[in-house]
């Protein structure tokens, strides 16, 4: 435990631990006290089968659907002290690391597919831009659809979909209070408030607001962030319901650049180097306002309509002292460090970003009987619109360091335009049928078809380019009842994508070009069971995607290059998921086996057969729950994550070695002067593990991030 032994200044984590057991100790007084008439508290957390809307197949819960994925509620975010998406690898072994830094946005891989945060992320339903910063607070679950999606969003990629959606108002009066700290100096204070009030308490609120100061083991990263949301409903009738909601955040942090290979060796993983760190540092802030509008109408028993709209408005200050290559004796290295630990530095800021994305839909879903055959069928129409603007950034070369001794080096703030502007417009229009031909058998049919114009420009209007589109993305599935409990299915389905070309006007003939759309696809088998206590899924998935060569023009330095398409990325791989609840047990654990490659490649064929990088070829995640039955309201709790090897450079010759983490946790419910609360004790990387948890590439350059060291937190949450 932290040690708060002879301290004059306590730090924020002593005085919480200090309160806390003050408090505890308080809790247990007033529980003696009050035990012939205030029964133990006991919370059994069992959650009805999920529905995850992202699925685009109504209001069948995910045991009774043809898809695979993981929902992740708002229990589990605050058990574990989530705070960003990045948080959430952890509770499921299909999801990893993709680029995610302190101090940044998250970048996730699905299936070994990175996410693309422009149109692989959704907030209620709808589209939104996931290049800022996501705030959990308000997040009543975070749903990730796995595999190819373009029934569900069209341009994708296709690894899957993540959809945030927001806390709603409650039926009884809700009035939180939490806060958390930890032992580099993370304090969260943070509250949640709602309640119906007017006419048969037809008009609901939800209000959170959280503020925090933030800090990690990696040096010069204090920062802060603050959110603050409402949620409004009202119950026009007992058939119609009107919502309205809308949140503003913002996080100011100094970014934390990777570390990457020294020649061919790996570096030492230590989490405190930061390589940004120079006196003219900047934080990187990021700034959004989002909200919709919601009306769904209950036509009768068997038929709804929905109308959404949502908006979201961003703005960042993007900036950093940035690693890129080496400049040796002989020659400039473009993918690492050199040998001796020398490295480029770049001065790089883009201020003033600004994105927006608007959206609109209409859906209607409903029930058919034809004869025998009973069908669920539902189509929408989806309109939106992306504005990407920027102005004159800077990107410029200010000296060589080295990793060991890290020195101050002048700026370079000599401005330039460095991305495009780009604009997208799509209208997708899309059905599906879900068709029981018998209690057992049943078909799954769905169908999007999208017409989409894009363009892009430097501010000056240079380079200008565009272009429109139209596709279809089908998608088809099988479902057989084996049992009440036990589904066999089998799917199809084609994704649609489009990449743009770095800004990179020194290597590239077509910075900033948008490609234009190529289509993935995917085929998955599997079995799904689901009973009071158990519910298990194994499947078998097999996704062919067409790739660019925009990472091996970086990595060869060919120059001049003109972007295009270049062979594909195949990925093969077994997933299983289980979860189980039995007296004061309650386990959970996913495993996944893959088998990706990098196949058809004529700028370098030598990296044709091999694994691309960053992609572990195994992923296990497991959580086991004790209740403690001679203390009511204590719950003991561990969990293991654990990630095979990957590769750090494209031709397979660096490998990143596989590592384990465990994570553990003392939670505690009680009573205190009639008020409920939950007491959490928690040690992430709890044997304190030295190692490097992801090896992304990009831009040909390869990057390398450390764990983070052993961390206590502890975590205060009243109820009323």
């Amino acid at each position: 435990m932290a040690n708060c032994k002879n301290r004059f200044i306590l730090s924020p984590l002593c005085q919480a631990m200090g309160a806390a057991l003050v408090l505890a100790g308080g809790a247990a007084a007033q529980q003696a006290e009050n035990a012939t008439t205030l029964p133990p508290v006991v919370i059994i957390e069992r959650s009805p089968q999920p529905i995850a809307q992202i699925a685009g197949l109504g209001d069948a819960p995910l045991a009774r659907t043809p898809v695979s994925a993981a929902v992740i509620d708002a229990r589990q975010i605050d058990a574990s002290a989530a705070r960003r998406l990045a948080d959430l690898m952890k509770f499921d072994a299909s999801v990893s690391d993709a680029y995610n830094a302190v101090g940044y946005w998250d970048f996730a891989t699905v299936r070994g597919y990175v996410l693309d945060n422009r149109f692989n992320y959704r907030r209620e339903g709808l589209p939104i831009n996931a290049e800022t910063s996501i705030a959990l607070d308000n997040k009543e679950q975070v749903e990730i659809l796995k595999g190819t999606s373009g029934m569900q969003a069209g341009t994708s990629a296709p690894g899957g979909l993540v959809n945030y959606v927001v806390k709603r108002p409650t039926d009884a009066p809700l009035r939180s209070v939490r806060m958390d700290t930890n032992s580099t100096g993370d304090t969260l204070l943070g509250v949640d408030l709602g309640d119906r009030f007017g006419a048969d308490k037809a008009l609901g609120y939800r209000l959170n607001a959280a503020g925090e100061s933030l800090n990690s083991a990696t040096a010069a990263t204090r920062g802060s962030r603050r959110l603050l949301a409402l949620a409004l409903d009202w119950r026009i009738s007992r058939d119609t319901l009107l919502q309205v909601e809308g949140e503003y955040s913002r996080r100011s942090q100094p970014s934390v650049p990777g570390l990457s290979l020294l020649g061919t060796s790996l570096p030492t993983p230590d989490p405190k180097i930061n390589i940004n760190s120079q006196p003219w540092s900047q934080p990187v802030v990021l700034e959004g306002a989002t909200g919709t509008v919601n009306l769904e109408q209950r036509l009768n028993s068997d038929w709804r309509w929905t109308a959404q709209a949502g908006t979201q408005k961003l703005t960042s200050d993007d900036r950093a002292a940035f690693p890129f290559g080496c400049t040796s004796p002989t020659a400039w290295i473009g993918d690492r460090y050199c040998a001796n630990g020398d490295f480029d530095l770049y001065d790089f800021s883009s201020n003033g970003e600004h994105r927006s994305t608007d959206a609109a839909q209409l859906q209607i879903n409903g029930h058919i009987s034809t004869g025998a055959v009973q069908h669920q069928v539902g189509a929408a129409w989806l309109s939106s619109n992306t504005r990407d603007r920027f102005g004159l950034g800077a990107y410029n070369y200010v000296g060589t360091e080295n990793l060991y001794q890290l020195q101050a080096l002048p700026p370079d703030l000599t401005a330039s335009p460095q991305s495009a502007n780009r604009t997208e417009h799509s209208n997708e229009i899309s059905v599906y049928d879900d068709i029981a031909w018998t209690p057992r058998l049943s078909t799954w049919l769905g169908l999007r078809h999208t017409r989409l114009e894009r363009s892009s420009a430097y501010p000056d209007g240079s380079d200008a380019t565009s272009y429109a589109q139209s596709l279809s993305t089908p998608w088809a599935a099988l479902t057989y009842q084996l049992t009440p409990e036990h589904m066999l299915y089998a799917s199809w389905g084609k994704g649609v994508e489009s990449q743009v070309v770095p800004n990179r006007p020194d290597q590239y003939t077509n910075p900033g070009q948008a490609l234009s759309a190529i289509t993935s696809r995917q085929a998955e088998f599997g079995i799904k069971a689901a009973d009071h206590d158990l519910h298990w899924q194994l499947s078998y998935f097999s996704i062919v995607r067409p790739t660019t060569n925009l990472d091996a023009c970086a990595n060869l330095g060919i120059t001049p290059c003109t972007g295009a398409y270049d062979g594909s990325d195949e990925h093969r791989g077994l997933e299983a998921s289980a979860q189980w609840h039995g007296g004061p047990w309650s386990l959970q654990a996913s495993a996944s086996l893959m088998h990706a490659r990098r196949e058809g490649s004529v700028v370098d064929p030598s990296i044709n057969g091999q694994v691309p990088t960053n992609v572990p070829d195994n992923i296990l995640r497991a959580q086991a729950d004790y209740r403690v039955t001679a203390l009511p309201g204590l719950t003991v709790q561990a969990r293991l994550s654990h990630e095979g090897a990957r590769a750090v450079l494209p031709d397979g010759s660096v490998m990143l070695p596989a590592w384990n983490q465990l994570d553990s946790s003392l939670r505690y419910d009680a009573i205190v002067h009639g008020t409920l609360t939950t007491w959490t004790l928690g040690v992430d990387n709890l044997l304190d593990r030295r190692f490097f948890k992801e090896s992304p590439n990009q831009y040909g350059h390869a990057y390398l991030f450390p764990a983070a060291p052993r961390q206590f937190r502890i975590s205060v949450q009243a109820s009323i």
